[in-house]
């Protein structure tokens, strides 16, 4: 068993996959390398063919984010797993901070690597993500200057466009839920963690630089407001018990009304919408993470986050 498996969700990534496996391959810690592709197009595949020991799946079809790792996942025979976008380039001692991040530190789940803008490399693109009551996910220190965010840190979960995980978790909490498709499937799976006593860091000694909607084109386009949208809802219903739903309803309503303004202005008020109701329609195929009484405090302590969390948002 090696200690870590980089794992790289690949589609149509031929613009970045050469960079990408290029940084992993000047690492100062040695890793296994395994990427999965989601049936590309674009010739990304022959790329990375033409690497030597370097671990290719090759999907029939394009699943999405959620189904790729999770096939990396089950394939890597390693303690730790590194997830890492395609559109990124990591830095030397990239996979050697995160592993020292994480390792001897048995309640750590994840940890969060600090991913900054490829085209503005003082800016951040993530430090981690934190989750509120209005029922919103968001990056921290999302474009802000790096010297902000050089201390190590707790956070809700740990995108998963840069980030390692403690693979033997995943068997006790669930895989990445591929009902998510892509997009908040690391919020899901980290407070999943959370429910059941694990913790989520941020290290901003393991820095990568990231493109940034590579796959799907823009920050702000209809299938990633719909998708967002239908997962969002789906978190709600997966992971807040019932009780716990009725005590945030009010911040709930208020959370997606702002949203629905918000991309009405965009131009995406029809997608949003329409995925609000479409992830109550995934909230009946999905299933929700046992509640168990003997997690009851970490539940109690998950709430007070929400609540911290959702002044955090307004205030800044």
């Amino acid at each position: 068993m090696s200690e870590v498996a980089v794992i790289i969700p690949n589609y149509n990534g031929i613009k970045y996959i050469g960079d990408c496996l290029d940084s992993l391959l000047a690492q100062t810690m040695r890793a296994d390398i395994i990427v999965v592709d989601n049936a590309s197009e674009d010739g990304a595949v022959d790329i990375v063919r033409g690497y030597r020991d370097i671990k290719l799946i090759e999907l029939p079809e394009n699943y999405g984010f959620c189904r790729a790792v999770n096939e990396g996942i089950a394939a890597a025979d390693a303690k730790y797993v590194i997830l890492l976008n395609n559109d990124t380039k990591a830095e030397p001692d990239f996979v050697e901070e995160l592993y020292k991040a994480i390792d001897g530190r048995d309640d750590t789940f994840s940890v969060a690597s600090r991913m900054l803008q490829m085209n503005s490399p003082d800016r951040i693109d993530s430090a981690g993500d934190l989750y509120c009551a209005l029922g919103w996910a968001f990056s921290v220190g999302k474009d802000k200057h790096i010297d902000k965010y050089n201390k190590e840190s707790v956070v809700f979960s740990a995108c998963a466009g840069a980030a390692i995980y403690r693979k033997e978790v995943f068997d006790r909490i669930g895989y990445f839920d591929e009902i998510h498709v892509s997009y908040l499937e690391d919020v899901d799976v980290g407070y999943r963690a959370r429910i059941s006593g694990y913790v989520n860091r941020y290290t901003p000694k393991a820095v990568v630089y990231h493109v940034g909607s590579a796959s799907s084109g823009s920050r702000h386009n209809p299938f990633k407001v719909r998708l967002t949208a239908q997962n969002s809802v789906y978190i709600i219903y997966k992971n807040m018990p019932l009780l716990q739903i009725l005590l945030n309803i009010p911040f709930l309503l208020a959370g997606f009304g702002i949203k629905a303004v918000f991309f009405m202005i965009k131009g995406y008020g029809r997608e949003y919408v329409s995925g609000v109701i479409q992830g109550f329609g995934k909230c009946k195929r999905g299933r929700r993470y046992p509640f168990d009484i003997a997690f009851l405090g970490n539940y109690f302590r998950i709430q007070l986050e929400l609540w911290f969390n959702t002044l955090r948002r307004i205030f800044g």
